[in-house]
């Protein structure tokens, strides 16, 4: 196809010239005194044309030479940028490949060789990418005085340029990252409050963030960093339950009263509230405290809708009950009746209840709940002990020594 083109082209080319040049009966006199030159009109046109080349040639080959310094010092500057752009990826081949010392070097003589050509001085993200390699390399490498100062040196350079922003914003990180290897709690949460705000909510922030504070124990702050990464999705639904759950059991733990237990309670998001096993470990510790009726204000919630809990949950909650009937009133009796009628026939339910008939003093409903728990090879052997040890106190109250005698046999055999 290509060919028939340039054949249609030459042949146009052909017909013009032959209409154009086809006769030859005019002159073209040039004068130069005392001289005069005639020539026909096709030699002076083709002459013309052929000077008109050769100027046009001469004119490129000057352009040619005079902007030949000017295509060496480019070629000598891409030269260098391609070395330095070399020297970068290896320095990040041997960094991925676990050899810092090598990566170190080889990042330091991508900088040095951008610092050593004006031209390439401008691009200032190439050069705090430089140094930031260097530090992380120093990092590994446990050199800590001359990573912070190659840190610092990246700061400072990507302050002053808007293009290194967002290698400023990964600086920032990976210090605040370094400071938490480091085992430097207060550095890193001082870190992680300088970032702006929408770099202070993204994942990675967030998760040095809880790492952060769980280091620094504060466990409040570990749990609102903890929600905030399960609403941006940073963990799995069931490990997000379980590690909330676990930093609000930890922020309980840190209250030594029963006003700050109730401080940390009220902190708590409505989540962690209506999460059974929290409550169950705030009651426990009320207990401790003996706040014996504020536990049992935490737990009736949970009795209300005790049919609607799992079996795992109605099993912490029952126990967490058992250790808070001291003092219980008459008002949890219809509670505790309609928990046995919906869930009849488990033993931590029964367990829990029985204890709570005992502390009520109505002997024959607890002896009849606590056999039943006592007899509940689900259970485990402690609290399967502790019932026939109840069972044994109210044998004895009764003044009945067989059977208190075989209670603390049963008892014992669960070792």
């Amino acid at each position: 196809m290509r060919n028939v083109i340039w054949l249609l082209l030459l042949a146009i080319v052909a017909v013009v010239a032959a209409s154009l040049l086809g006769s030859n009966d005019n002159l073209v006199t040039l004068y130069w005194a005392p001289w005069r030159v005639d020539l026909s009109f096709n030699l002076f046109m083709v002459i013309l044309v052929g000077l008109c080349l050769v100027l046009n040639a001469l004119i490129q080959a000057v352009g040619l030479l005079i902007g030949l310094p000017q295509r060496a010092r480019e070629w000598r500057v891409s030269r260098r940028d391609r070395i330095a752009q070399g020297a970068l990826r290896e320095a990040l081949s041997q960094y991925f490949g676990g050899r810092y010392g090598r990566a170190h070097k080889a990042a330091q003589r991508a900088v040095a060789i951008q610092a050593d050509t004006p031209e390439l001085r401008q691009d200032t993200e190439f050069t705090v990418l430089g140094h930031l390699l260097a530090a992380g390399s120093l990092h590994r490498l446990q050199d800590r005085t001359r990573r912070d100062e190659q840190l610092a040196q990246a700061l400072d350079l990507a302050r002053r340029s808007t293009a290194a922003r967002p290698a400023e914003e990964g600086a920032r990180l990976l210090a605040a990252e370094w400071a938490l290897d480091d085992r430097d709690a207060a550095r890193t949460l001082e870190l992680l409050s300088q970032l702006p705000p929408g770099v202070s909510r993204r994942t990675q922030a967030l998760r040095l963030k809880l790492k952060a504070a769980r280091l620094a124990q504060e466990p409040l702050e570990a749990l609102k960093t903890a929600r905030l990464l399960a609403k941006h999705q940073g963990f799995s639904p069931a490990a997000a339950q379980g590690l909330m759950r676990t930093l609000a059991v930890e922020a309980l733990d840190t209250a030594r009263d029963t006003d700050q237990t109730q401080r940390v309670w009220r902190e708590f998001d409505a989540a962690d509230r209506r999460d059974v096993v929290v409550a169950a470990h705030g009651a426990r510790q009320l207990v401790a405290l003996g706040a014996t009726e504020d536990a049992r204000a935490w737990l009736r919630p949970f009795w209300d809708r005790v049919a609607a809990l799992p079996r795992e949950e109605r099993d912490t909650l029952a126990f967490a009950l058992a250790d808070a009937v001291d003092g219980i009133g008459p008002e949890w009796l219809p509670r505790l009746e309609a928990a046995l009628q919906t869930c009849p026939g488990e033993g931590a339910l029964a367990y829990g209840v029985g204890r709570a008939m005992m502390a009520r003093q109505l002997w024959g409903k607890a002896r009849a709940l606590l056999e039943q728990a006592a007899r509940d090879e689900a259970l485990t052997p402690t609290v399967r002990r502790e019932a026939w040890l109840h069972l044994a106190t109210m044998a004895e109250q009764d003044r009945d020594e067989e059977r208190a005698a075989q209670c603390f046999r049963a008892a014992a055999a669960l070792g």
